[in-house]
Order: C-alpha cells, then sequence, then structure tokens
C-alpha cells in the first residue's frame, strides 16, 4: 500500500493550531441557536396534532418540517457531546441530555460510543463503534453465503435507511448495547432517559390521545432518524473516503480525508446545522457548529477537499465494500471482477 506522505500528515497536524482558533462558542448565539430549533418543533408538532384531531389529513405534511426541527435538535446534542456548544461541560450535558429525551437518544451512552468513533474514524483495525458496518473485500469474500446475506440485506438501503432508524431509535438504544459491561454510566443513561421518555409520553398520550400522538411522533422520530442515518451514512462512506491501518493511519489525515465536505443548499446546510462540514469537524470537534462556515470562508482549500454534491452522494449508496487495492469503496458489482483471495 502507499504510504501516506510525511510532508503530508505534518501540513494536517498544522489544521489542527488553524482550527483551535475557532473553538470559542458564543453562549448568546448558543441560546439563539436552540431557541431558533426548539420553538419551531413544539410549534410544527402542535400544529400536526391539530390536524389529526380536526382530521384535516392534508396537514400532516407539518410532520415533515418538525422531523427536520427534530433532527437540527440532535445535531446541537451532538455539539453538546463534544463540548462545544456552550464549552462548558456541566451546561452542555444538561442540556445534552434533556435533548436526548426527545431524540430518544441516551446522551452519556451515546457521547461515549461517538468518542471512539471520532478517535478511530478511518482506522481498519478498530472498526465497530458508533459506524456503519464496513468490510473489505477480502473480508466479504471470506463470509459463509449466510454471511454474505446478513451483510448485503444490511446494505439495501430498504434496510439501511427505512427499517434502521425504527431499530436504532425506537428499540437498540432502550438498552446500551456495546457497553452492558462497560461500568455504571450507560446504564444510567439509557435508564434515565428511558424513564423520562416514558413519563412525557404518556403526559402526552392523556392530554392529546393514545392514537393522535402516536400518528404525529412515531412519523417525526422516523423520517428524523432516517435523515440523520443518511447524513452519517454520506459523511463518511463516499468513493474517496480514507481507510488504513497503523501505523499508516494518522488522526489528522484519517479526519481530514476520511470525512466528506457535504455541499448542501443553504437552506439545508441551516437545517443540519452545517454538519456536512463533516471534514473540518472530524478534525476540529471542539468548533461549534455554527462556525464551521466561517472556517471554510477564511480557507477556501479546505471547500474542495472530499466534497460530494446531492446528485453524487446518490450514488454512495451502492458503494459497500473497501478495496484496499486500490482504496477505494466499491460496490458489491465492482468486487465481484476481483479475484478471491487465498
Amino acid at each position: 500500500m502507499p504510504k501516506t506522505a510525511p510532508a503530508a500528515i505534518s501540513n494536517e497536524k498544522a489544521w489542527l493550531k488553524i482550527l483551535s482558533k475557532y473553538r470559542q462558542p458564543h453562549a448568546a448565539r448558543s441560546s439563539f441557536e436552540l431557541a431558533v430549533t426548539i420553538i419551531p418543533f413544539i410549534g410544527f408538532w402542535v400544529l400536526s396534532w391539530i390536524a389529526v384531531h380536526y382530521s384535516f389529513w392534508p396537514g400532516l405534511i407539518l410532520i415533515v418540517p418538525a422531523a427536520g426541527f427534530l433532527l437540527r435538535l440532535f445535531m446541537i446534542q451532538h455539539d453538546c457531546g463534544h463540548g462545544s456548544f456552550f464549552a462548558r461541560r456541566r451546561i452542555d450535558d444538561w442540556t445534552g441530555r434533556i435533548i436526548g429525551i426527545l431524540t430518544l437518544t441516551p446522551y452519556d451512552y451515546w457521547r461515549r460510543a461517538h468518542a471512539e468513533h471520532h478517535a478511530s474514524a478511518g482506522n481498519l483495525d478498530e472498526r465497530g463503534v458508533g459506524d456503519i458496518a464496513t468490510l473489505t473485500i477480502a473480508e466479504y469474500q471470506a463470509l459463509s453465503f449466510r454471511g454474505r446475506l446478513v451483510y448485503r440485506l444490511y446494505r439495501n438501503p430498504v434496510v439501511m435507511f427505512g427499517i434502521g432508524p425504527i431499530w436504532l431509535f425506537l428499540f437498540k438504544q432502550r438498552l446500551p448495547f456495546g457497553m452492558m459491561r462497560s461500568g455504571l454510566q450507560p446504564w444510567v443513561s439509557t435508564m434515565a432517559t428511558n424513564a423520562a421518555v416514558a413519563i412525557i409520553a404518556a403526559l402526552l398520550m392523556w392530554a392529546v390521545g393514545v392514537v393522535p400522538f402516536l400518528m404525529v411522533h412515531l412519523p417525526i422520530v422516523v423520517l428524523a432518524g432516517a435523515a440523520g442515518i443518511w447524513l452519517f451514512y454520506v459523511q463518511h462512506q463516499f468513493e474517496e473516503t480514507h481507510w488504513s491501518e497503523p501505523p499508516e493511519w494518522q488522526f489528522p489525515h484519517a479526519a481530514l480525508h476520511g470525512a466528506s465536505n457535504y455541499d448542501l443548499p443553504r437552506p439545508l446546510m441551516w437545517l443540519t446545522a452545517n454538519i456536512g462540514i463533516h471534514h473540518v469537524h472530524h478534525l476540529a470537534s471542539r468548533v461549534p457548529y455554527y462556525r464551521l462556515p466561517e472556517v471554510l470562508r477564511d480557507h477556501p482549500e479546505l471547500r474542495n477537499v472530499g466534497r460530494i454534491t446531492i446528485m453524487e452522494s446518490l450514488r454512495c449508496v451502492k458503494l459497500v465494500l473497501w478495496d484496499e487495492k486500490t482504496r477505494r469503496l466499491v460496490s458489491f458489482r465492482d468486487a465481484a471482477a476481483v479475484p478471491a483471495q487465498a
């Protein structure tokens, strides 16, 4: 395999110092961002319930923007997990925990798994925590027929973006899978979140009715979850992403080149809290999301690093296996042309 040039690594390390200048959040701006996200979410949720209550079925289209603002709330929770939203750990943590009740995501459990993802993204020796499961061609070829079938089903878009959000947000995150024996904190986080979700859901069912609550809230959660999984997918599953093994694997290079720059229209960038500027985020996760555009403005040389458009991102769905020879993600069809390794 070709090795990463030392000069390139040195240059990428220099970015760590450059980006540290953008780490300081502004408390007033953070508070404003939280307000303009949670208030519209509540408003659209209530309007969706009113549509159900009065049988005005076209009004259920309001579930879509409600899901969009729930997704944005998750992105704020995400920044809180990195300690970058208010940059005061106690405030960030409690903001994240409260939002986690709305997003059905146990904050402390998720924060720990996500930290592992950031520390090992692009490392072939440390896959599996907080990642979309990705096999190399050789690993896939070594599987049994049943193993290949399971992997193909997992990678099927219907499963990934349809069943996946339902499984993840409604079921999987109710227990600290992957951390069942990692101490008390993951259990406290998941059980406390479950209890809070149950109490709030019960109160809302009492107030608006069981069926109306389910008709409004479940689609919002599933739509927001599907959008969130899609974003996470295209941020790392693109053709020229970076995967390698130590000692070649180096954090700055893997962060900058293993995450995409998802070039979305401005309204979608705002709604997704600039998470598309993912290469910069992975390189400097303490930069608040609302300062990420400043980085691209001041350093335009970062604009084309890992850049993918919406149309290009749609083609990423077929990229399912890592080819260690060409160092690219490839499709099952492309992998079929590769001779099986002994």
